[in-house]
């Protein structure tokens, strides 16, 4: 018995061991800050951002679905010169009606009038060919059968049969004085699509720029944060050699006040830049579609290519290649079909319908095909405006200023444009300068920084002085790092502006079919 129960408490400690093992591992794994969580960790350069931005943020999945939508128009707008063939029926129609069955009594030589019900049974299908015409108008070649049974009083009295068919039909449909929208359609359309294309790749440069913006977010608050991890150790050990030297007599209390505040600040500015780095870390990892179980650590770039611009290439590339510069020729282009509608609804209107077709009637479905009839139609409908009130005039008045107008807007905006451009050229080219600059400023305030913790350590300078020292270097260390956010940043946007690659010399240009697949 002693045996059973001491084998009886074994069991029981083996089984809360176990389930406390069990506990505790779910609770580390729940633990956002325990190893198993954080499963995946990425050294991120430039290139990987810029890379994983264009393939996995929802701005480019935006982009591709806008561009789908100005390639679809497009293509519809194609398919509206070629032929669309269609079929039309009816299966059955059912209708019933009354009819006068006049007759004469021949005695009284007076007319009768009898009512009798008719039923008809209708089937009829055709086949239809339309082609739009350059002129604006369309040609339709058509071909139909109809079937039509009668009945009298019920369906048990049959009367007949008779079939109907038109063998051939052609119309001809054609506006005279109107607006050709094939024509403006023409012009119009295909500016559009290229706006579209050149409009998705806009948008790809914007989703680098964003990817650059959170890239180097994350870069300056990670370096602030290696900053203040050094800052924070280094200031313990100067507190401690402070509060060593106040001991000895060898400064007074207002040099070990002053160590021990910079000692909490830097403690403060330890934690704040622990949250700044995790927000910024956030952001970029949203960003580029990964989850919260997935560690960032930026790879800062060591340099930056040597380029310089010519404003004259960059000016003709924008002009060549963006898509602003489209959008206000088209604008224009529609300001001018504006004009023109508004004069064609004013004046006299004119449409022509012609027509010429084959066709038959008989009792027999063969029959019906045999020795058709010709049949023309010939008719031009007339619009001629007599009196409107000078409605006419000022609709037309109103879209030439709206011409005007948007002449211009498009002119200002060239010129905005033109000189946005010359700017940005002459930013950019002293960045590479601005970035030699904040490096060597970098490595000098670096050995300053050593020179004067050497100094303090062996007693010849103040701590006031030792700080001054440290805060120059921490600002040279996040400057560099701007400097170089300041590079890429006008790099891309001119990119961006002129669509084209000014490192590796070639426009930038995207696979379009693969984006509608």
């Amino acid at each position: 018995m002693k045996i059973n129960v001491t084998l009886l408490a074994f069991s029981m400690c083996l089984l809360f061991t176990a389930s406390s093992l069990l506990a505790q591992g779910d609770a580390e794994s729940a633990d956002p800050n325990s190893p198993q969580y954080k499963l995946h960790s990425y050294n991120l350069t430039l290139e990987d951002v810029l890379h994983l931005a264009a393939t996995q943020s929802n701005e480019a999945l935006r982009a591709r679905n806008s561009f789908q939508v100005g390639y679809w128009e497009y293509r519809s707008y194609k398919a509206n010169f070629l032929p669309t063939l269609s079929f039309t029926s009816q299966l059955p129609e059912f209708s019933r009606r009354i009819v006068d069955v006049p007759s004469i009594d021949p005695v009284t030589g007076e007319v009768r009038h009898e009512y009798s019900s008719e039923f008809y049974n209708i089937f009829s299908g055709g086949l239809s060919l339309q082609q739009n015409l350059p002129t604006g108008g369309s040609v339709t070649i058509s071909s139909s059968l109809q079937r039509v049974d009668r009945f009298s009083g019920s369906f048990n009295n049959h009367l007949g049969t008779e079939y109907l068919s038109t063998a051939l039909n052609v119309r001809l449909r054609q506006s005279i004085f109107g607006v050709n929208e094939m024509k403006w359609d023409r012009k119009i359309e295909p500016l559009k699509y290229e706006e579209a294309r050149r409009n998705y790749i806009k948008s790809m440069e914007n989703v680098n720029q964003r990817a650059i913006q959170f890239f180097f977010n994350m870069a300056i608050a990670q370096q602030r944060l290696a900053i203040s991890e050094f800052n924070h150790a280094n200031n313990d050990t100067l507190y401690n050699i402070a509060s060593g030297r106040y001991e000895l007599g060898t400064i007074g209390e207002n040099d070990l006040l002053q160590s021990e505040l910079a000692y909490q600040n830097a403690l403060k500015r330890l934690n704040d830049d622990r949250l700044n780095l995790e927000d910024a870390e956030n952001r970029l990892r949203s960003y580029l579609g990964f989850n919260e179980r997935v560690q960032l650590n930026i790879v800062i770039p060591e340099n930056v290519p040597n380029i310089k611009l010519d404003v004259e290439q960059v000016l003709q590339l924008a002009f060549e290649n963006n898509p602003d510069i489209i959008t206000y020729e088209r604008r224009l282009i529609e300001a001018q079909k504006n004009v023109a509608q508004q004069r064609a609804n004013r004046g006299f209107q004119a449409n022509l319908n012609v027509a010429f077709g084959l066709n038959q009637q008989a009792t027999g479905l063969f029959d019906s095909y045999k020795d058709p009839r010709d049949m023309q139609t010939v008719s031009i409908g007339l619009t001629v405006p007599i009196l409107d009130w000078g409605r006419g005039k000022g609709m037309v008045k109103m879209a030439q200023s709206n011409e005007e107008l948007v002449r211009r807007q498009v002119e200002q905006s060239r010129l905005d444009f033109q000189q946005d451009i010359i700017l940005n050229v002459r930013q950019f080219n002293i960045q590479g300068q601005q970035f030699m600059i904040a490096a060597k400023a970098d490595t000098i305030a670096q050995k300053r920084y050593d020179v004067a913790k050497q100094r303090y350590l062996i007693d010849k300078i103040t701590v006031t002085d030792m700080n001054n020292a440290q805060l120059d270097r921490d600002e040279a260390r996040v400057g560099y790092v701007q400097a170089l956010y300041d590079y890429w940043r006008y790099y891309f946007e001119l990119r961006s502006i002129a669509q084209y690659d000014f490192i590796e010399k070639r426009r930038l240009d995207a696979d379009f079919e693969a984006l509608v697949d």
